[in-house]
């Protein structure tokens, strides 16, 4: 087809990202090789390929790899020149059918992750340009969003920032991807490569039930003293009256008997000496 030189073109610029032999530990894709992981190469290359096999990976089998795993998978030779090279190195990095569905989304589809003619004819309808920003601002929004941005961000914001540059000067040249013929055939499922997930969303917390004001409290105020009623002076003169009399009484008695008692002595001395 028309576009077909486009990824020989592409491949170079997507290799530059993806380094050679790498086993990093925060990788969830394992070992990988030129970006191709162990699981993708016995695949397309050797069943039973080996780590080592891997990291030997001849360039014939690189560009196979690429070919069939992503740019077939995304259709990219129906593609507009530019948009073809951004939706391609997406797909590597993130997965065919992520960047597929973030395409689709920029053009206003259903994002179901196949590339068909209501796609095509969406994204054909738009600038290139204009497809290419978009897609590129969704694809740094997302990595922001992974719990590896910390560890990956910086080489990936790079990576972004390198694909729209190089995908904007590709659209320049005016060039488009001829239509999709009517009976063109759906690309093959592929094995889906391991990427970092995009953390979950929690739950939004459900709103409080609404509920009627209780009444406030009446401010604290100490209660008063109790107060009370003073005596009647009448009363009080009565009382003092009545106590004088009993003490009068009761002196009078200790008195009479005194005098009783001295009596009484004095009459047993007188019969005892006078008689």
């Amino acid at each position: 087809m028309a576009m077909e030189t486009n990824f020989r073109r592409a491949l170079p610029l997507v290799l530059t990202h993806e380094g050679g032999f790498v086993n990093h530990p925060k990788d969830p894709g394992g070992a990988t090789n030129k970006g191709i992981t162990l699981a993708n190469y016995r695949r397309y290359v050797k069943q039973d390929g080996t780590v080592e096999d891997l990291k030997a990976i001849k360039p014939n089998e690189v560009e196979r790899v690429y070919k069939l795993f992503y740019w077939d998978a995304v259709k990219a030779d129906l593609l507009p020149l530019g948009v073809d090279y951004a939706v391609f190195d997406f797909a590597v990095n993130s997965g065919p059918g992520r960047a597929v569905k973030f395409l689709q989304r920029v053009a206003g589809v259903a994002q179901d992750g196949a590339i068909g003619s209501g796609t095509l004819a969406a994204v054909n309808a738009m600038k290139p340009e204009l497809v290419i920003n978009r897609l590129c601002d969704d694809r740094l929004a997302f990595m922001q969003g992974l719990s590896t941005w910390s560890t990956f961000g910086k080489g990936w914001g790079s990576r972004v920032l390198g694909v729209r540059q190089h995908a904007l000067e590709m659209a320049k040249s005016g060039l488009h991807a001829i239509p999709e013929p009517a009976d063109a055939a759906s690309a093959p499922q592929q094995e889906p490569t391991p990427e970092p997930k995009l953390e979950p969303t929690p739950a939004p917390a459900p709103e409080p039930l609404a509920m009627a004001p209780e009444p406030a409290a009446a401010p604290y105020e100490p209660a008063a003293p109790e107060t009370r009623a003073e005596p009647e002076p009448e009363a009080a003169n009565d009382n003092a009256k009545s106590s004088g009399a009993a003490a009068g009484g009761a002196i009078a008695a200790v008195f009479a008997g005194i005098a009783a008692a001295a009596t009484y002595f004095w009459n047993q001395i007188v019969s005892l000496f006078g008689g």
